[in-house]
Order: structure tokens, then C-alpha cells, then sequence
């Protein structure tokens, strides 16, 4: 099979990935509950990737990398803990539904929630940040990268405007962590959400958040933390405080050989490679008589995606026609992304959603590109 739904999750993992997994599965005990070398060991290996990730992304220390079982639990970890009833939150027609319900369930609390607007082309319109600002705006809630496009928010102006105006500025970093750099001090990010299981090369059930210095989020859930027992709440310190019941050590330990992968290969390297097949895939198929390709492909920097139609064709048609005449994973369908594909004219439709990995390769692409033209020939 010719794997190109990496935006979902990326298939092919670095082979480290599972030995690590395995190497935990048979040795680890519970990290936090014991002084035995079995529970240190999971211990050890839980700081060592909160660190490595405190470094990537600029966090202010290790402590304050929470893990969760993926970007979308961390997204209600942040905004269920930050926010609160009378708050008003900025976001984009870009947003998965991990931060779409969390925010349409603030404002059934009392919240409000206004959008920015994306045009036909995906791209959104940054003067309205300031127009949809209010004396009770606390944050900005938004993604890096829209999951069906690929079409990248600029963090850093979103960040210089949080700043000036005293923000938040909550980024979801589910389809960028692991393939552009993430800064957090520099961009005025003070929250990270992010998921290990798609460009970190990591295994599903890992993810987390990196929070910035001051941010003061309430605890999700509550429970064993394996310290302070006595206590009636939620110990008060990062990362126990959001971080209640057993950890997923086994995972993480795969996760921290999936970063130890990525910074020996590089992460600019990854990103080149994989931006330079999304670019051959859409150079490809962009002039197929009965093809629309969605999103703004004239920026220098976006993420290896590429989302199109064929005719009127149904967009699940398509990706099953894709899978089972050409062996070639995609998604079809809504994305999770309802106010985009409104944007897009797709609601009905959906789109077929390509998207690449470090180890995909140009055979891979061109093949995927000729299946397109295939069928877009068959429509009509």
C-alpha cells in the first residue's frame, strides 16, 4: 500500500520506535509509584522526553510538559482550564473539532466565541483579529496548520498581537510538531497542545501540553498522583497537577526514540523533504481537466497536504476507488473541520485529503498523481 494519510497518523514509524515500546513493556513498572529500579527506570525515561520537549518547543522547564493521550484531551485540559464563563475566545474557520467543541461547549457555558474568516482559498483574513477583539477577550485559541489543507497560520503575528493586547494564546500543534520549529518565548505561545502519533513519529496515545511561565492551568481530572496523598485536592505543582492516574510510559518511551529519530536526521530536512513531494503531487495534478485542488499553494511554508476533488464525485467515492484499484491510502470526508469545508464550498462534497511523511517517496507520489488523473479522466 502507498501510504499518503500521514495527517491522520503517520503509518511507518522509525523501526526504534517499537523497540522502544517493547523494551518498556517488559521492563517498566509504574512510573511515580516506587523506588525500585523497574519504576525508576519508567521515571527516568518519562523526564528525559519531557525535557527533550521542553527544548524543542522553548518551554520554560521540564516540569511543565503535561502528558495526555493526545492533542485532543490537552486542548480540553487547556480550555476548560483557562477559561471560564463571561471569557471571550478568538479563533479561525481553520479548526479541527478538538478545538471547535471544547469552545462551542465555553460558550454554552457562558462563554463567547468569535472566528476568523477563511476566504474560498483557505486563507484567512488577519485584520480581523483586531476587529473581533472585545474588553473581554482572554484568548486566542487556534491551530498551526489546517489538518485539510496544510495552509500554515502565522504564529508569530498572532502571537505579537496576543502580546500587545495582554492574550492567551492557546496553539494547536497537531499537524506541525515534529516538522517546523515551535518557539514559544519567541512567538508568545503559552500553551502547546500537541499529539506524538503524526509528524513526531511517536505511538498513538502519546501527546501532551507545553506550558508557558505564569500560565496557571485548573486540573481536567483528579486523582492518583503518586505524591501528597494526604491531600484532598489536586496536588498544586506541574505536571502532577494535570497529570492524574498512571501514565502511558510504555508509549512515551517510543515517543522519546521517535524524537531522538528526528534530531538525527533533522528536523529541516524532514520538512524539506516532505514539502518537496507534496509540491510534486499538486504540480502534478493542479492542470487535470476535472480537479480542484483547495488551499493557498502559493505560500513558501505549509504543510505536506494537499486536498482536492474530482467533478462532482463523492469525495469517500474517491478515496475508496484510491484504496482499492491503487492500493493508495487517503481520507475523504469532513476532516473534523466543518467551518473550513463551508469556506471551501465542500460541506457536501468533503475533499480527498493526501498527505506525506518523511518516509514516502517520490515513486510513491507520482504514482498517487497518475491514479488522480486516472480517474479524473474516467469523470468525464
Amino acid at each position: 500500500m502507498i501510504y499518503l494519510d500521514n495527517a491522520a497518523t503517520s503509518r511507518m514509524k522509525p523501526p526504534c520506535v517499537a523497540e522502544a515500546v517493547t523494551a518498556a513493556l517488559t521492563s517498566y513498572g509504574n512510573c511515580g509509584r516506587g523506588v525500585h529500579d523497574d519504576a525508576l527506570s519508567a521515571a527516568r525515561t518519562v523526564f528525559g522526553v519531557r525535557r527533550t520537549l521542553a527544548e524543542w518547543f522553548d518551554a520554560p522547564g521540564a516540569e511543565r510538559v503535561v502528558f495526555t493521550p493526545n492533542s485532543t484531551i490537552a486542548l480540553n485540559i487547556a480550555v476548560s482550564g483557562l477559561l471560564d464563563a463571561g471569557d471571550h475566545v478568538i479563533s479561525t474557520d481553520l479548526e479541527h473539532n478538538s478545538v471547535l467543541r471544547p469552545l462551542y461547549r465555553l460558550r454554552e457555558q457562558g462563554g463567547a466565541v468569535d472566528f476568523v474568516p477563511a476566504d474560498r482559498a483557505g486563507r484567512l483574513d488577519y485584520t480581523a483579529f483586531e476587529r473581533l477583539l472585545r474588553p473581554n477577550t482572554r484568548a486566542v485559541v487556534c491551530t498551526h496548520a489546517s489538518n485539510l489543507t496544510g495552509d500554515l497560520v502565522d504564529v508569530s503575528r498572532v502571537g505579537d498581537f496576543c502580546r500587545r493586547n495582554g492574550l492567551l494564546f492557546l496553539l494547536d500543534a497537531s499537524q506541525t510538531a515534529g516538522v517546523f520549529p515551535i518557539r514559544m518565548r519567541e512567538q508568545h505561545i503559552d500553551v502547546v497542545c500537541f499529539t506524538g502519533h503524526k509528524g513526531l513519529l511517536g505511538p498513538q496515545g502519546t501527546g501532551g501540553l507545553c506550558i508557558g511561565e505564569g500560565v496557571e492551568i485548573r486540573p481536567f481530572a483528579v486523582g492518583g498522583s503518586g505524591v501528597q496523598s494526604a491531600l484532598e485536592h489536586q496536588p498544586r505543582e506541574y505536571p502532577t497537577r494535570l497529570e492524574a492516574g498512571t501514565l502511558n510510559s510504555h508509549g512515551i518511551a517510543g515517543l522519546g526514540a521517535a524524537l531522538d529519530y528526528i534530531e538525527q536526521r533533522g528536523m529541516d530536512a524532514i520538512r524539506a523533504h516532505e514539502t518537496a513531494l507534496a509540491r510534486r503531487f499538486y504540480e502534478a495534478v493542479r492542470a487535470i481537466p476535472n480537479v480542484t485542488v483547495y488551499g493557498d499553494h502559493e505560500a513558501t511554508r505549509r504543510a505536506a497536504i494537499v486536498a482536492l476533488n474530482i467533478g462532482e464525485l463523492d469525495s469517500g467515492a474517491v478515496s475508496d476507488e484510491l484504496a482499492e484499484r491503487f492500493g493508495i491510502a487517503t481520507r475523504p470526508g469532513a476532516h473534523c473541520a466543518p467551518r473550513l469545508h463551508r469556506a471551501l464550498g465542500t460541506t457536501e462534497q468533503g475533499a480527498v485529503r493526501f498527505s506525506w511523511s518523511c518516509f514516502n517517496t517520490e515513486a510513491e507520489t507520482d504514482a498517487a498523481a497518475e491514479a488522480v488523473r486516472i480517474l479524473a479522466e474516467e469523470a468525464r
